[in-house]
C-alpha cells in the first residue's frame, strides 16, 4: 500500500483509526472459548464490527507468539481475513544484525516462506542502519521505527541528551538518510503530546503511528493539533479501549461503539483542518 493509497482510505473513511488486535485468550468473552480457534473468532467479529470505521489493523505479535504454533495460525487467519484495502501492521518491534533482520523481514513480508503478508512491521532502530535496511528491501512494504514510545520507561534512553538534541530526535533525523516518507513511518506515543510539534519539524511528511489513545490516556485532540499534516500523517491506534469494551456476548457491538466515537472525533478534526 502506497502513501497515496493510505491517504485515499483516510479520506473515504474520514478516519485515521487503527484497531490494535492485542487479543489475550484470558480476556476474550468466555462463550468464545468453545470455538475451535477462539482468538481468530474474536478477531473476526471485531474486524466485522469495525472495518468500515478504521483504516488499519495492528496485531501485537506477543499475544500470538506466546501461544506457539496455534498462535501463529490464529495470526495467519486473522491477517488473511482483514480486507485488502486496509493497512496491516505487524507490531513485532524487531531489529538485529543484517542477516537476522532479513529473516525477520521475510517472516512478515514473504508469504511464500511464512504465510504472512503484512504491509508494515514495527522495528527497533537502536542497532543502526544495517538492522533496518533489510526491512526496506521489499517493494511496497514499510518499516515503522520506534522513535518516542508511550511507556513510562521511555525516559531511560529516548530522552538522553546528545550534543544538540534528544536521542529519539537523532533516530528520526539519521534514519531519513535510509528511506523517505514513502517507506518509513515513526512510532510516537500519544502520551507524548508535547513532543509532536518537534517531531513534525523533523519529519513533516512522514506518517506517525500513534499508540496510547484510550487505556493509556492519550488525548486525540492534542495530538492532532501538532501531528496532522497535508496527507493526515497520523495512524492513531486504540487496542484495549475498543476490543475489550465488553466481556459479554455483545463485545463486538460495544467495540463498534467505541470505534465509532473515535472515528467521529477524527472526522471532526479532519474537517477542521
Amino acid at each position: 500500500m502506497t502513501r497515496e493509497d493510505l491517504f485515499e482510505e483516510i479520506k473515504k473513511k474520514r478516519s485515521f483509526l487503527c484497531v490494535g488486535l492485542d487479543t489475550d485468550l484470558d480476556k476474550i468473552p468466555a462463550h468464545l472459548l468453545k470455538e475451535e480457534d477462539p482468538v481468530f473468532e474474536f478477531n473476526k467479529q471485531i474486524i466485522d464490527a469495525t472495518k468500515d470505521l478504521c483504516i488499519a489493523y495492528k496485531p501485537n505479535l506477543a499475544f500470538y507468539e506466546c501461544r506457539g504454533a496455534a498462535g501463529w495460525e490464529s495470526l495467519r487467519k486473522t491477517l488473511e481475513y482483514i480486507p485488502g484495502n486496509l493497512f496491516t501492521i505487524a507490531d513485532a518491534k524487531r531489529g538485529d544484525i543484517g542477516n537476522t533482520s532479513l529473516m525477520y523481514a521475510q517472516t512478515f513480508f514473504n508469504p511464500e516462506k511464512s504465510g504472512l503478508d503484512f504491509d508494515s512491521v514495527t522495528v527497533a532502530p537502536y542497532m543502526g542502519v544495517d538492522s533496518v535496511t533489510p526491512f526496506l528491501g521489499f517493494e511496497g512494504k514499510w518499516a515503522i521505527l520506534l522513535a518516542l514510545t508511550s511507556n513510562e520507561g521511555n525516559k531511560d534512553f529516548q530522552y538522553l541528551e546528545t550534543e544538540d538534541d534528544f536521542l529519539y530526535e537523532k533516530v528520526i533525523t539519521i534514519s531519513q538518510e535510509w528511506a523517505g516518507p514513502d517507506r518509513l513511518m515513526y512510532v510516537v506515543g500519544a502520551t507524548q503530546a508535547d513532543a509532536f510539534a518537534d517531531v513534525r519539524k523533523l519529519a513533516p511528511d512522514h506518517f506517525l503511528l500513534v499508540p496510547g489513545i484510550g487505556a493509556q490516556g492519550g488525548n486525540l485532540k492534542e495530538i492532532a493539533k501538532c501531528g496532522l499534516n497535508k496527507q493526515c500523517g497520523l495512524i492513531v491506534n486504540s487496542s484495549r479501549g475498543i476490543i475489550y469494551a465488553s466481556s459479554g456476548e455483545d463485545f463486538a457491538e460495544k467495540a463498534r461503539l467505541e470505534a465509532e466515537k473515535l472515528q467521529k472525533e477524527m472526522q471532526h478534526l479532519l474537517e477542521k483542518m
